[in-house]
C-alpha cells in the first residue's frame, strides 16, 4: 500500500506540468504562506521550520544525524540520508532523504504533503492546488464527531469578560481521570539563592525565590482541586540542589514536573525594564541566544550548593540521560503547548512562545516535564503583576487547567487508567 502511494506521488511530482511549481503554499483559515522548495538528490526538498506559523511544528536535533518533528503533538523521527520516518510504530519509506544545510533541517516534499497529513488529523493535502491546509482542532472535532471535553470547550469559545479567582475557583469541577496522577511541583531558587531581584526601575521591590514559592502553593492547590496528587520539591524558604529535584519526582513516580519561575531582563540590553511576557520551556538543546542566556540564568544556582549529584565529564552518565529524556521529549513538548496556549488566554504581557533549553532541574526528571517563565521580575508593570494576589490565583488554575487537559488527553491516548506518564508508551505502577 505505502509503496503503491509511493508511486503514484512520485508520478504526481513528477509528471509535465505547464508551470513546474518551486515553492509549496500552506493555508488556514486566515492567511498563508510560501515555502520555497530546493531541489535534493532526487526530489524536492523544504526546510522543515518553514511550515510554521501556520502548522505548529517543532523541530529538534536528537544525536548524529538522527532529527525529531513535532506536528501537533505528532512525533516524527528521520534521519539524514535515510529515505525513512518513523511515527510512533510505523515506518514510512521517502522518496527522497532528508538533508541537513548549514545546521538546518529539509524534509521532502512527500514527508510534507502525503505522510504528514495522513497522521496529523487536521491537515488536508491539495495537489491541484498543491496548498497544504490547516484546519482548526475545534472543526477537526466537529467533522468527527468525537466528544469534547469541558477544558477543551472552554478553550474554544470566547470568553466575554475575564473571571475573578473566586469564580474560577468556584467553577472548578474535579478532574475526569481514570487513575492516580501525581504532579511535583517546583518553586525555583530558595534559600541563599534568592534567584531574580526587580524591577529595574519603580515598582514592588520583589525577589524571585518568594514569587515562585507562592505562585508554586497556588498551583498545587489548585491541582488538588481538580483531583490531582500534588508533591512539592519544597514548601519553605530552602535551598535544594537542582540534580536533587528530579530525583525527588522519580522516587516519587510522579507522572509530571512542573517548574516555576521568574524571568529577568539581561542589563545590557538598550530597554532592560521594558522587557515582558512569558514563555515555557523543555528539556532539550538551546536553539536560540535568548533560550541560552535564560538556561545560563536558570542553572547559576549550582554556585550555591556544596555538592554535585553529577560527575562532571562522565560520559556514560550524558549518554544515559540523554537517552531518558528522548523518551519524554514528545510528551514535555505537548505539556508546554498546553501551558503556553492556556496562559495566552489571560496573562498581561505577550507570549514569547514555546523553548527549549539545557536546565539542570529537568535533567534528572525522567518524566514529561517543563519549565515556566511566568514573567519578567525587571519589569515595574510584570512586578506588580506578579504580587497581585488574585491576578497569581487566575495564572495558577489556568496553569492546573493545562495539566489536567494534558493528562486527560494522555489517558486518551493509552486507554488505561494504571499507566505512568511516560513519553510513548506506558509503564505499570
Amino acid at each position: 500500500m505505502i509503496a503503491s502511494l509511493l508511486v503514484a506521488f512520485q508520478l504526481a511530482v513528477t509528471s509535465p506540468a505547464p508551470a513546474p511549481s518551486t515553492s509549496l503554499v500552506v493555508k488556514n483559515a486566515t492567511r498563508s504562506t510560501t515555502v520555497a522548495l530546493v531541489p535534493g538528490d532526487s526530489g524536492p526538498l523544504l526546510r522543515a521550520d518553514r511550515l510554521r506559523p501556520i502548522i505548529p511544528v517543532t523541530v529538534t536535533h536528537l544525536t548524529a544525524n538522527r532529527w525529531m518533528l513535532i506536528v501537533n503533538g505528532t512525533a516524527i523521527q528521520v534521519e539524514q540520508g535515510l529515505r525513512f520516518a518513523r511515527i510512533g510504530d510505523e515506518t514510512y519509506q521517502l522518496a527522497v532523504a532528508p538533508d541537513v544545510r548549514a545546521g538546518v533541517l529539509y524534509i521532502p516534499l512527500q514527508l510534507a504533503a502525503e505522510i504528514i497529513p495522513r497522521v496529523v488529523p487536521n491537515l488536508v493535502w491539495d495537489p491541484v492546488r498543491f496548498e497544504l491546509r490547516a484546519f482548526s482542532a475545534v472543526q477537526r472535532f466537529a467533522d468527527r464527531a468525537e466528544p469534547v471535553s469541558a477544558s477543551t470547550r472552554r478553550a474554544a469559545e470566547p470568553e466575554p469578560a475575564r473571571a475573578t479567582a473566586t469564580q474560577r475557583a468556584a467553577t472548578a469541577s474535579p478532574a475526569r481521570l481514570r487513575g492516580r496522577r501525581l504532579v511535583v511541583v517546583d518553586a525555583g531558587h530558595g534559600g541563599p539563592d534568592a534567584g531574580m531581584h526587580g524591577p529595574v526601575i519603580g515598582g514592588p521591590q520583589i525577589y524571585e525565590k518568594n514569587i515562585t514559592l507562592d505562585v508554586a502553593r497556588r498551583v498545587g492547590d489548585a491541582l488538588i482541586a481538580r483531583g490531582v496528587e500534588v508533591l512539592y520539591t519544597r514548601s519553605r524558604d530552602t535551598l535544594i540542589a537542582l540534580d536533587d529535584r528530579g530525583r525527588i519526582a522519580n522516587e516519587a513516580h510522579a507522572d509530571l514536573f512542573v517548574s516555576i519561575h521568574v524571568n529577568a531582563a539581561n542589563p545590557g540590553w538598550k530597554n532592560p525594564g521594558g522587557s515582558r511576557g512569558f514563555e515555557t520551556y523543555f528539556l532539550a538543546e538551546a536553539k536560540t541566544e535568548d533560550a541560552r542566556r535564560v538556561e545560563k540564568m536558570e542553572n547559576e544556582v549550582v554556585k550555591f550548593e556544596t555538592r554535585s549529584g553529577t560527575r562532571a565529564g562522565d560520559p556514560l552518565s550524558f549518554i544515559l540521560n540523554d537517552m531518558a529524556q528522548n523518551e519524554h521529549l514528545r510528551e514535555s513538548n505537548e505539556l508546554a503547548e498546553l501551558i503556553q496556549g492556556r496562559l495566552r488566554r489571560i496573562h498581561p504581557g505577550p507570549s514569547r512562545g514555546v523553548k527549549q533549553a539545557g536546565f539542570r532541574v529537568l535533567v534528572t526528571a525522567f518524566m514529561p516535564a517543563v519549565l515556566v517563565e511566568i514573567g519578567f521580575g525587571t519589569n515595574p508593570d510584570e512586578a506588580a503583576y506578579l504580587t497581585d494576589a488574585s491576578r497569581m490565583n487566575e495564572l495558577s488554575a489556568t496553569v492546573a487547567d493545562a495539566v489536567v487537559e494534558y493528562l486527560q488527553r494522555y489517558e486518551r491516548r493509552v486507554g488505561s487508567s494504571g499507566a505512568r506518564v511516560v513519553g510513548g508508551g506506558e509503564l505499570p505502577r
